[in-house]
């Protein structure tokens, strides 16, 4: 009992320990923020876990993926905003719907891509982490470059809708509006990926594959299909992070995904392989 008591409470000591040293109202603040920024590094690292985690696949493509998705947002929120005003509209309803019009095209894309990538790229060399670095840099070369061809290679403003912007003033404590939506979608995504890999046919399924793929084949699973269903949906993953994190920083550019992919390889590395829950904490 005592072996599981103290590291939580050496946590929640390390957690409180800024108190002795900052007003409450400032830490609370900055504790939002902070979690709201772990939540966007969770939603690429997430993607990220599942397919170096499970696949035993270095897929430097990651940071493509998520440059994708913030581009397209990005066209999406700038498309409806100049047809039908979602973003500048006061209504959090018409926001919320535009949000929710710009995830679903994202992650879209994004599958498509991830399937692209791994039939024609990562499956040839499923076991050669040598060629998987090589063969997913020059994926992530040639993608960026059709970024820098059908958007520009200049930065672009990213328009945020009327109701993600500003503060709370909660009992004289400053809440960021956006930083709370990223923390419940992060939240949401974690609980959706923890579901399906320990609740469902196909998250054990695609658990045992890692294990032992030959095995799970004599079954009669064609594990391939599995794996490319994974690759999509890291792939989904890594372009709702990079729209995220474009309506966080308010803007886009074709390597912005390489800046984040470092952090998400260090995340996934210490929190352990595969490993969804350590990797949220």
């Amino acid at each position: 009992m005592t072996r599981r008591v103290l590291p939580l409470a050496i946590a929640v000591g390390l957690l409180l320990l800024p108190l002795a040293f900052t007003e409450p109202r400032v830490y609370l603040t900055l504790t939002i923020a902070g979690l709201a920024m772990g939540m966007l590094i969770f939603l690429v690292a997430s993607g990220l876990t599942l397919i170096f985690g499970l696949m035993d696949v270095l897929n430097f493509a990651h940071g493509a993926l998520f440059s994708w998705g913030a581009y397209v947002g990005f066209s999406v929120f700038l498309t409806l905003n100049r047809q039908l005003g979602w973003a500048d509209s006061p209504s959090g309803a018409l926001n919320a719907l535009l949000l929710l019009a710009a995830i679903a095209a994202t992650m879209l894309v994004a599958v498509a891509l991830g399937i692209l990538l791994e039939r024609i790229i990562v499956r040839p060399v499923y076991g050669q982490h040598m060629f998987q670095i090589l063969i997913t840099l020059g994926a992530t070369i040639v993608m960026e470059e059709l970024i820098r061809i059908g958007w520009g290679p200049n930065d672009q403003v990213m328009p945020v809708p009327v109701s993600f912007q500003g503060s709370w003033d909660v009992a004289d404590v400053i809440v960021l509006r956006f930083p709370i939506v990223a923390i419940v979608v992060g939240a949401l995504v974690y609980a959706a990926i923890a579901f399906v890999l320990a609740r469902t046919r196909i998250g054990l399924i695609v658990r045992a594959g890692v294990e032992s793929g030959e095995m799970i084949q004599a079954l009669g699973h064609n594990i391939y299909r599995y794996f490319t269903g994974v690759c999509a949906a890291g792939a989904a993953l890594a372009g709702l992070g990079g729209l995220m994190w474009a309506i966080f920083s308010q803007s886009v550019r074709p390597g912005m995904g390489g800046e984040q992919l470092i952090f998400a390889f260090i995340v996934v590395i210490i929190g352990g392989l595969g490993s969804v829950k350590v990797t949220l904490v």
